[in-house]
């Protein structure tokens, strides 16, 4: 019996691995964004004058990321027949930004701010399994049949 050696897998063929290039990049600035907005969240904290406005451009750019995001995973399992999951959860993250926007306001900050934990476990996700992907395909192949 032979073991397969440890190492990074190879990149895969095709189609699939473009989609799944752009749902890592993606997913990388979903999280990045996010971060972005707890940190422009910080700075309306100390009524910094630019704050809001940085705030309110991050959330239309998350709002393109995570909905690439969410288009990517689509078009990923579309390809693969892979687990859905991913695809619905980056759905749900999008859907979630919208929602996060709406309570966006004073009187619904102490729903805003969970929300925002939320969405950073769930792009954080998505992110992880995206680059975990290549790897759990190769445990798959390399188990006996």
């Amino acid at each position: 019996m032979s073991r397969s050696s440890v190492g990074p897998p190879s990149r895969p063929a095709g189609s699939t691995g473009t989609l799944l290039r752009v749902l890592q990049s993606t997913a990388v600035l979903s999280v990045l964004t996010i971060v972005w907005q707890g940190a422009t969240a910080g700075e309306l904290i100390t009524r910094h004058p630019t704050a809001l406005e940085y705030h309110q451009g991050g959330a239309v750019v998350l709002h393109v990321f995570t909905a690439l995001t969410a288009i990517a995973a689509f078009l990923l399992w579309r390809t693969t027949r892979g687990p859905l999951w991913p695809t619905v959860l980056a759905a749900v993250v999008f859907v979630g930004t919208i929602v996060q926007a709406a309570l966006g306001d004073d009187a619904t900050l102490y729903l805003h701010v969970p929300l925002a934990l939320v969405l950073m476990l769930g792009s954080g996700t998505v992110l992880v399994w995206s680059f975990l992907l290549p790897w759990i395909d190769r445990v798959r192949e390399a188990r006996p049949r």
